[in-house]
Formats: C-alpha cells, structure tokens, sequence
C-alpha cells in the first residue's frame, strides 16, 4: 500500500489538492473535523464529488453545518439557537482514514476518508476546541512579541538580541498510554498488582496478537509522516495465555505510544490520530484497547504527560529554545523559562478543571501510582547533571548537550483530556508568568521558584511552596503536602468549582480572549453534566452490585473473628444501600442531592461513598480470606 495518499500537508494550495484528489479515486469521502468542548471530534460521510465541485464553500464554511445535538456546547448551540457552521482549517496536515476492511473493486485498495480540521462557528463566533487553542496561541504570540521589542535582553538569552525573533514556534508532545485486553475477559486485579509491583511488564517484550498489533500501529502512524520514536510496554499487565488453537487469550496489558513533537495545534491533531488508528489497528487483531485514565481501580492508570516548549524563530531562520538558558551547565532555565513553569504552577488551580474533568481522571490522580497530586515542580539537582522527579505535577525536561530538547512535562494529563483546551490554559499562564520575570536575573528567579513557604515572593504566592526535589508521596506526610502544596480537588464539582474559586487566576487564562467565560462556563457545565450522570447511572449502580455481592458466607468453621467481619461489613452495606422510612442510604441521599442540583453536598456524599466502598471492599477481602 505504498502508493496510497496519507497526508495533505498544511497550506497545500486548491487546485493541488484537487489533482491529488483525482489522482487517488480510492478516496471516496470527506469527513471534517470539528472538536467541541468535551474534546468529541466529528465525522461524517461527504460522497468527495461534492467536496470537488464545492470545494470553495468548504473553505468559506458554508457547505456544512451541524446542530447542538450534534457537538458539546452547553449554553451555546441551543435548542431554539442550534446553527454551527463548519469552515475547514488549511494550515494544519489533512490526513486520509483508511478502512482496510472495505476495498474499492476497481482500484483494489482501501476506501479512504480524508479527515479535514475544521472550526465551529456559532452566531459569528469560534467556539470550538481547535479554535480556542489557535486563537490563544495568536494572541500569546503577539503579547511576547511586544514584550520582547520592550526587553531585547533577557537573563539567560543574553546571545540572542530579542529585537531581531521573527516569529514565536509553541511546540507540544503527547505521550499516548492505553490498556489492551481481549474481549469480554476479566483480568485478576491482584495477579495484576503483583505483577505491577513486581515490575514484571514495564518494556518488556511484546508478544503475539499484542506484538502484531503494536508494530502495524507504529509503522501506520510512521506513513502519516508523525516520526514515532518508539512504542512499548508500560507498567500494568499481565502475562497473556495460549489457548488449544494456538491462539493468544486472556490479555491484558499497558502499552505506550511515543512520537515527535510538533506546532501546538497540529500536536493536538496529531493525538486524535493517533488514537483512532491505535483503536481500529487493536481491534482488528482481535484486541479492545481502553483509554480511559483509570480503567481498573487499584492499578496503574494511563497518562498522556503532555510537553510543551517555547522558541524564537529568528530574522535569519534559525530556531532557538526560549527555555533553554545560554550557558546549560551554569543555569537551569532562561528567565523566560523560569517564568513559563511560574505561571503554571501560581494559576494551576483553574487549569486543572480543564485537564481533570471527569470521575475517572481523578480516580487516576491518587498517591501511589506516579500520578501527581501536588501543584509542585522539580528542575533536578543539579544543571550539570538533569534528573527526572517523577512525584511532581510539572518537571523540566532538559539535556545539557542539546538546548533544543528543553521543555516542560505536564504530568496530570490523561489521553481524555481535551488538549487543545488544556494547551491554551497553559500557554496563557505562561504568559502571565513571563510578564513578571522578563526582567528578573535568573538566580533571583530560581530564588523565587525555590522559596520556603511563608517567604514573601514577587509573583508567586507567600504561603506555598513550589518546587521539591524529594519524592511528595514518601518524603511527605498528607497533611505537609496539603499545606505547601494546596489540596488537591476530590470530585469534579470541587475542580470546576476552583474557576469561581480562583477569580484573579480565572482572570490569567481568559485574558487572549478565546478562552472566554463564555467557553468555560460551557465547558464546565458539559462536565458537571457528564459528573451527575455517571455517578446516577453507571458508578452507583456498579457499587450496588458490589454491596449485593458481598453476601455472608455460609461455613462449618466460624470464629469470633469472622462474626466481627461480618458484623462490620453488613453495618457498611447497610449505610450504603439500604433504605428505611426514617432514614436513607447513602447512595439514595447523593442521587437525591444530585438530582436537585445540590451539587456541593453531593460532592461530599461522593467522596463519603467511595471511602466506604474501600472500607467495605477491604473488609470483605479479609472476611473471605479467612474462611477454609
């Protein structure tokens, strides 16, 4: 399949496009690709004669629309005000989406669907997901432009004349974990946790179905032009068996994808391709993968640790990092570095709404698994020597022989986190952050980066402390974490809480103007939404069947031992389900509370369910345990 048509680069002209078109009839639709705020891309099937004769009005936006139904854009795209018009973005890749299951008869090859970035627009205005990033990025640029033009020498940048960058590049990366399991197989969770705690899977080799999957996803992706660096196992799983036909079965396993960074918003294209081709390669070898960020409660979950970098492209064309301090055995950082990673961390209460959104990206985001809790950075021990804190929310990514690789590793994101939405927060903080450092020293920045809590700072807050370099779950009691670090939100209401919590923050982030109150109160309401709906119709009724399962255990032999157990465990069961006239259970209290829109008591009545869940959980494990 060699002469099959992948890509259509970014700013490729019409009448190209359309030779390139005629030139592979395999490509028998269109699809375009708008991205809402829950971060749901769209497809449909556009016959691509329609697309040839119109493609004019495609780029004007006029030849497709959608509705409200269609995309998540809660107070938006109404009922009554439901239009969304659907222009195509030509300055990022248009990649072609092959069905290798349905093949032209005349051609002999896959029938193909080329999948064209598009924008929302709603009563004149962008409102989608891809539009947020691209016009905060625009805004971003112009602000460090001016800001450079004021400040031609900056702390750490002093080889470079700031008058003389042409051009600001954002640059991203995406680091793509997902679990894969065969169909309708349960796995052991505490074979899984051995293994995991045993470091039995974590780049180990991959076999059979796994291998064969694995390798047709990497080099699929290598032909859409996105350099992958490598694919592997990561640390969850477990061994897989081979059943009488040979054949693989009982899988599950972690695995991660890796590819090279990009432009921001192609980045974030880049992603939902690479997805979508993990998802359909898996599948048809036989293999469901799960992207959920944490798909088995008590194992590891998956990440997307999202990077994100800074460079000045000069007047001569050369590209020079902006993190990256001249000398990078002297410093860590360049101020614009050190106010970057600032910015993030004093408004990252506002930003994590946008990056943990949802009961199970929270579920992830729990000490024990490398998943950060803390809004805290590492830099590493020493600049001659780079290190990697994996305990930290954000650390500096960083090689002292190549300047270009610095860059910032966001830790918290999972790969259902929107990205375009959680790249525009962040390089708004950024921002916020240069803005106060840009004519600071850089030891007086490293000071204030490194300050001890209760020291007074010029930017960042007095009572918090933002970097360690110790590991935060073990060098760390709860309660140490909680007070120089912040708490951390517990449910979904308290993060999205944190946007009318925080005005002053929320303030940082809108400033660009795309990231509006508007899209974030969308935003947060499509959450809050998701939040009570999953909680009445899938998470309460899965602990029911849980407390239901939790039956008492008819035996010859029981101890006083076992009557505690049990006396115990039927008190918890009773808490959680059972109702009386007088009083209610918990899980009827938190479907009532949800149901009347008192969200803050249901956020409490939450976090109350899930410590009793572990309580009833761990109890009945021993109860079983105990009986021969």
């Amino acid at each position: 399949m060699e002469d099959l048509l992948y890509v259509i680069p970014a700013g490729t002209d019409k009448e190209k496009i359309l030779s390139m078109l005629k030139e592979h009839s395999e490509i028998k639709f269109v699809s375009l690709v708008g991205i809402d705020l829950a971060g749901n891309d769209t497809d449909e099937k556009i016959p691509i004669r329609i697309f040839l004769k119109d493609i004019d009005d495609f780029y004007a936006g006029t030849a497709v629309q959608t509705d409200g139904s269609s995309v998540v854009l809660p107070g938006i795209a109404t009922l009554n005000n439901a239009k969304v018009d659907m222009p195509i973005d030509p300055n990022v890749n248009w990649y072609v989406d092959y069905n290798f299951e349905n093949y032209d008869e005349m051609t002999e090859k896959p029938i193909g669907t080329l999948r064209i970035p598009a924008f929302l627009i709603h009563d004149g205005n962008r409102v989608d997901s891809r539009a947020v990033l691209k016009d905060t990025l625009d805004f971003v640029r112009k602000e460090l432009l001016e800001l450079f033009k004021a400040n031609p020498k900056i702390a750490g940048l002093e080889h470079i004349d700031a008058s003389n960058i042409d051009d600001i590049v954002f640059t991203s990366a995406t680091e793509l974990e997902f679990w894969v399991k065969t169909p309708l197989e349960e796995a052991d969770i505490a074979e899984m946790s051995a293994s995991q705690v045993m470091q039995e899977q974590y780049w180990q080799r991959t076999r059979g179905a796994v291998r064969t999957a694995l390798e047709q996803s990497v080099l699929l992706v290598e032909k859409y032009g996105l350099d992958v660096e490598m694919g592997h196992k990561e640390v969850g799983g477990l061994k897989a068996h081979i059943n009488e036909a040979g054949q693989t079965s009982h899988v599950c396993e972690q695995l991660e994808m890796d590819w090279r960074f990009d432009d921001a918003l192609q980045a974030a294209d880049n992603e939902l391709l690479v997805r979508t081709v993990v998802k359909e390669i898996f599948r048809e070898n036989g293999l469901e993968v799960n992207f959920k960020a944490k798909p088995m409660i008590g194992l590891a979950g998956n990440g997307e640790h999202t990077h994100f970098g800074m460079a000045a492209k000069m007047k001569d064309g050369k590209l020079i990092n902006l993190f990256a301090p001249q000398d990078m055995k002297k410093d860590y950082l360049s101020a614009i570095g050190y106010g970057a990673i600032m910015g993030l961390l004093k408004n990252y209460e506002v930003i994590n709404p946008l990056i943990s959104a949802t009961n199970d990206s929270l579920n992830r985001l729990k000490p024990g698994f490398e998943a950060p809790v803390c809004i805290v950075t590492s830099l590493g021990h020493s600049p001659e020597i780079p290190s990697r804190n994996r305990t930290i929310l954000a650390g500096l990514v960083r090689d002292a022989e190549n300047p270009l690789a610095t860059r910032f590793e966001l830790r918290a994101c999972n790969p259902y986190t929107n990205t375009y939405i959680a790249l525009a927060a962040i390089y708004s903080a950024a921002l916020d952050g240069i803005k106060a450092s840009i004519k600071k020293s850089t030891g007086e920045l490293l000071d204030e980066l490194s300050k001890k809590p209760g020291d007074k700072g010029f930017y960042l807050e007095k009572n918090r402390a933002y970097r360690s370099e110790e590991d935060v779950f073990e060098d760390y009691t709860e309660e140490e974490r909680d007070r120089l670090f912040g708490a951390p939100p517990a449910t979904v209401f308290e993060n999205m809480e944190n946007l009318n919590t925080y005005p002053e923050k929320k303030a940082v982030i809108t400033a660009g103007g795309a990231l509006s109150d508007k899209i974030l109160k969308s935003f947060a309401e499509g959450a809050l939404l998701r939040w009570k709906t999953e909680l009445i119709s899938r998470i309460i009724p899965e602990n029911r069947d849980i407390v239901r399962a939790t039956k008492e255990i008819d035996a010859d032999n029981v101890t006083d031992q076992d009557s505690y157990n049990w006396t115990k465990i039927s008190g918890i069961r009773s808490s959680l389900a059972k109702d009386s006239i007088d009083k209610k259970s918990l899980f009827t209290l938190l479907i009532n509370a949800l149901n009347a829109g008192d969200f803050a008591t249901a956020s409490g009545l939450q976090v109350e369910m899930y410590d009793k869940m572990e309580e009833l959980k761990k109890l009945y494990d021993a109860y079983r345990k105990n009986m021969i």
